[in-house]
């Protein structure tokens, strides 16, 4: 089965038990202060699953575009993708634990026939705050899993999100699938990697209060995933994923530029690295949210990838200066356009990207190997220390594998271990870092965030009136403390600009405006003028926040409820973010 087959197959089959297909939301998140990526299929549907009513019911069954950073030294092993695909069905108030088992359990048996004696589960083993999630483990037994496939597991595998966080959680129940090929051990061993978990369904049964008790919800919520790169590599019956359908004709193009062969161990590695990086690139750049390569948030992200595809098509003794990653680019977009409608409309922003990177990092390359030749001219002794391997890997993008060899060529060695330790030292300190970019989740929309999501509207209105219509929201991002917001404009604004909308923005909140929520089908929004960030995240009911005649937008809220709650509003800085995109950064005080 083909991965777009599964992708097709799991949205009928939920479709067909009253589930609304929802379109995948962007990429990057929409007002989510707490990550640089949707990293989840329910990070979207934040405000949803904590009580906000959503425009398409109580049962929704969608394809989320993913990504995360946090396995990108993983990338070129065999399972692992920095973007991915997150199939998921939810259930807002409605059906809970029997209905989400067993159609799970029908749609793995019954629709991709995999058969049941080579699946296995794990449910939460309780502890001394919530008790174990027996009920799982019976409804399991009910619909044919034997008992000693069902393994009780602690809060660290079977709990979400964390015992820590407040807000909606609860327990959740994984499913595994044994991919040996001899017949799966009657006991289900959770520590043997032949089994891998496909899907997991959490169960938000429970409000973790602020005072540390556990209350059950009043309306209990189902929220699934599945990922779609793993799950088409199991049912084709391989163990590496690349050589699935989602990876085999991108990887043939590698082979047909590169002219090696994947099965070839000394390319395999940079041949997957260059797929996944390519396709990831790709889905960013993709994104209406106009993120273009930088040294900041996103747009770092999207830079490092590009210099390791780069790297790696050199490894490869692919010729940089020919469009080799135009050719890939185009695959990806013809391929994935059918979910992704984004991708074939900003087509020739993706492949600008890509030429454009290319092109600078070709020089850094450059300025790298000049750096190279100075330090060895400065060398005491034959080998070539950590600072010198660190800061050619950093501020260069050289692998190490890459200074090695230029250091064999001059009869040198390098500090590896010395190099090692310096890498390691550097990733604890990004992760540090990006604990709380990349952590996303129900913890994140209070008082204040409601507040500043409430003025980005009006932030967007008043720049319309003062620099003008071609004013279009590009993205934001909200903290308790302040607002960021990006904005498609050509020019530095003047400081009457900037006074005249601050002004403006603080008239709307003085004029004490009902901020007013309105539902109807999108049609009827866009054509009363209701303005869009990312028309193709919404489905044929929308949400439309109406504030006066002051804005008219589609949005998923939360806000105030008059624009009088806001406080004042006070702009701390307008600065470019992107080529044809200004920045505003502001405060409520």
């Amino acid at each position: 089965m083909e991965s777009i087959d599964l992708k097709d197959a799991y949205l009928k089959f939920f479709e067909n038990k009253g589930h609304k297909v929802i379109p995948s939301a962007p990429i990057i998140p929409e007002n989510d202060p707490t990550c640089l990526f949707n990293t989840a299929g329910m990070q979207p549907l934040v405000p949803y699953l904590k009580g906000e009513p959503h425009p398409e019911g109580k049962r929704l069954v969608d394809v989320q575009k993913c990504f995360r950073t946090n396995d990108l030294d993983a990338i070129g092993d065999t399972t692992h993708h920095t973007f991915f695909e997150m199939l998921g069905n939810w259930s807002l108030g409605d059906y809970f634990k029997k209905e989400s088992i067993s159609w799970s359990l029908e749609f793995l048996t019954k629709n991709l026939n995999i058969p049941i004696e080579r699946l296995a589960v794990t449910v939460f083993e309780g502890n001394d705050i919530v008790p174990a999630d027996t009920e799982s483990a019976d409804i399991w037994k009910s619909v044919g899993i034997k008992e000693e496939r069902i393994a009780f597991l602690g809060e660290e595998d079977n709990w979400w999100p964390n015992m820590e966080l407040t807000g909606p959680c609860g327990p959740d129940t994984e499913i595994f699938y044994w991919k040996g090929s001899d017949t799966a051990p009657e006991k289900f061993d959770p520590e043997d990697e032949n089994w891998v978990e496909i899907w997991n369904n959490v169960f938000m049964q429970y409000n973790h209060e602020t005072d540390g008790t556990f209350v059950p919800l009043k309306n209990k919520n189902v929220d699934t995933g599945l990922g779609v790169e793993r799950v088409t590599a199991i049912l084709e019956g391989y163990t590496d994923n690349y050589k699935s359908s989602v990876w085999k004709d991108i990887i043939a193009k590698i082979e047909e530029i590169s002219g090696l062969s994947y099965d070839d161990e000394k390319n395999v590695r940079s041949m997957r690295i260059i797929a996944d990086h390519i396709r990831a690139v790709v889905m960013i750049s993709g994104d209406d949210a106009g993120i273009k390569p930088s040294n900041t948030d996103q747009g770092y992200v999207l830079r490092r990838l590009m210099r390791r595809i780069i790297r790696y098509a050199k490894k490869l003794n692919i010729d940089i200066n020919s469009d080799w990653e135009q050719q890939l680019a185009e695959m990806i977009i013809e391929k994935y356009s059918k979910y992704y409608h984004e991708l074939s409309r900003n087509k020739d922003v993706i492949l600008q990207v890509l030429q454009d990177e290319k092109i600078k990092f070709s020089k850094t390359l450059e300025k790298g190997l000049k750096e190279f030749e100075k330090a060895i001219n400065g060398l005491e002794g034959k080998e070539i220390n950590k600072d010198i391997a660190f800061k050619l890997y950093d501020t260069y993008g050289f692998p190490i594998e890459l200074t090695e060899e230029l250091a064999k060529e001059h009869g040198l060695t390098v500090d590896i271990e010395g190099f090692k330790q310096k890498f390691a030292e550097h990733q604890e300190k990004s992760r540090e870092g990006s604990k709380g970019k990349f952590k996303g989740g129900l913890a994140s929309t209070g008082e204040m965030e409601t507040k500043y999501h409430t003025a980005t509207h009006l932030l967007n209105a008043a720049l319309k009136k003062v620099l003008g219509e071609h004013v279009h929201q590009k993205g934001s991002n909200i903290t308790a403390e302040r607002m960021r917001f990006d904005f498609s404009h050509n020019s530095k604004m003047t400081d009457e600009e900037k006074e005249k909308t601050e002004n403006l923005v603080n008239e709307y909140i003085k004029m004490a405006i009902p901020v007013e929520k309105l539902e109807m089908s999108k049609e009827d929004a866009l054509k009363l003028g209701a303005e869009a960030m990312f028309i193709d995240k919404y489905g044929d009911i929308v949400t439309v926040y109406k504030i006066g005649d002051v804005s008219l937008e589609l949005c998923g809220g939360p806000h105030v409820h008059n624009t009088s709650e806001l406080g004042h509003f006070k702009i701390k800085k307008e600065e470019a973010s992107s080529a044809g995109v200004r920045r505003i950064k502001a405060i409520l005080e």
